[in-house]
Formats: structure tokens, sequence, C-alpha cells
């Protein structure tokens, strides 16, 4: 081969090569391979609610959830930071005159999950510029919802039960346990509570790895581009009364 011919399919190898990486890095590569799920515990059995105490309902159209997740690795411009939002969360939580005997189950319906909704990005911060393309965003509701992730079609829903509750502060810690897919994990979730009106209303904020849900953080391009393992979480969900005292 000729000086003046590789000299012109040099170029053009490396366009190629460049186009080839940006159509990894639109959000709609193909998911991450399923890993073997690593040993979890078992769920805990179920408690019966505290004697005495009310049930209150969650009200979905009152609640949000928002998982914001973040880009990484040598080529992260050429992908998005991206917030995940649930306006489905539903469930009781129970309550009596000791904060610390409340207890919650909690559903999550992982198919009706957004991805970047305009006012969800506005109120993130400055890491979550507008105008992400609607194919990126479809993208990644693709992935998320793939086999290896989320695996919404065999499991549509996450399920969230507290399991103890301790004073922290002017809030309190509670422990979770976090039903996703076939693997239960526990995690520790600060949150504020406040009662008004009938309704009780929960605020909290706080980072979560992925790995410690038993997930693997999407990755292409040998790790150029990937989805960091660290997510920050903040909820807000509010529950009114229900029903009478639990005998």
């Amino acid at each position: 081969m000729s000086t003046r011919k590789a000299s012109h399919r040099f170029p053009l190898r490396l366009f190629v090569a460049s186009f080839m990486l940006w159509g990894l890095a639109a959000c709609q590569t193909s998911p991450p391979v399923a890993q073997p799920p690593s040993a979890a515990p078992a769920p805990a059995a179920p408690t019966p609610p505290p004697p005495g105490a009310r049930e209150y309902k969650v009200v979905a159209e009152e609640s949000l959830l928002q998982i914001l997740v973040y880009r990484g690795g040598t080529m992260a411009r050429l992908g998005h930071n991206h917030v995940i939002a649930s306006h489905q969360v539903s469930g009781s939580v129970f309550v009596t005159d000791d904060p610390l005997q409340t207890r919650f189950d909690i559903s999550i319906p992982v198919n009706e999950l957004t991805i970047d909704e305009p006012a969800m990005r506005e109120t993130a911060g400055a890491d979550f510029p507008p105008g992400v393309p609607q194919s990126a965003r479809d993208g990644t509701r693709k992935n998320l919802l793939s086999e290896p992730l989320l695996d919404g079609e065999k499991y549509p829903a996450i399920r969230l039960r507290a399991i103890d509750v301790v004073a922290a502060g002017e809030g309190f810690d509670v422990g979770v346990e976090i039903m996703i897919k076939d693997q239960v994990r526990s995690v520790r979730v600060p949150l504020t509570l406040a009662r008004k009106e009938g309704a009780l209303v929960a605020r909290g904020e706080f980072p979560l790895k992925q790995s410690e849900l038993g997930l693997k953080p999407f990755s292409v391009a040998m790790g150029s581009l990937i989805v960091l393992d660290e997510m920050h979480i903040h909820f807000e969900v509010v529950a009114r009364m229900g029903s009478d005292p639990i005998s």
C-alpha cells in the first residue's frame, strides 16, 4: 500500500471509530450482560402492624421519588446525567403514638418510571441541563427496564418495608428492606416526618450505590462511558389517614 493511500484511509478509519463511539454513547446502547445474582439475605418475616396503629394510605398524586444518576469515564461528555422519577408510589404507613414504632410497606411500579421529564431536570440543578433528546430518554428507559437491570417485564414492582426506626437528630434513621427483582437488601434511610391535617409527610435524601442493590452499573466502550455506581435519592411521600386504629 502506498503512503498516499494510507494517508487517505487513516482519517476515514478515525471518523468511523469516532462515529461508532458516539453511537454507543447515545444512551441507546445494548444493556449490560446479565450477571448471576450475588447472594442476598432472605427477607425478614413480615410483622403485623403495632397494636393501636393507625393506617395511612400513600397518596400517589402528592408523592414523588427521584433518582439522580450520573455519567462518568473519559468520554463522559458524550452521555447525560439522568433524572428517574416515580409518581406512582403506593402502600401503607402504620403509626402509633410512639414514632419509633412506625412501619411502612410501599411499592414502586418500575414500568411507570419516567426519564428526564423537563420539569424534573429543571429543578435538579446545574448537573442536569435541559435538551436531552427524546431518543436518549427512550434508550435510557429501555436499558433501565431490561433484564440485566430492573427487568420490568418479570419484576413489575420494587417493594420497600420499614424494619426498624431510631431517632437521629431532628429526624429518624430507618432500616429499610428493599426487595428488587429476586434480591433483598437492607439500607439505612434518613428522613424527617411531619404530621398535619390528618396526613403524614416523609421527606429525605441520601446517596445509594447500585451495587448495594445487587445491580451492575451500565458501562460501554471498555469503560470510557459509564454510569457511576453512586446515585442520589430524593423523596417526599404523603400518606393520609385511612382505617380505624388496628386492634
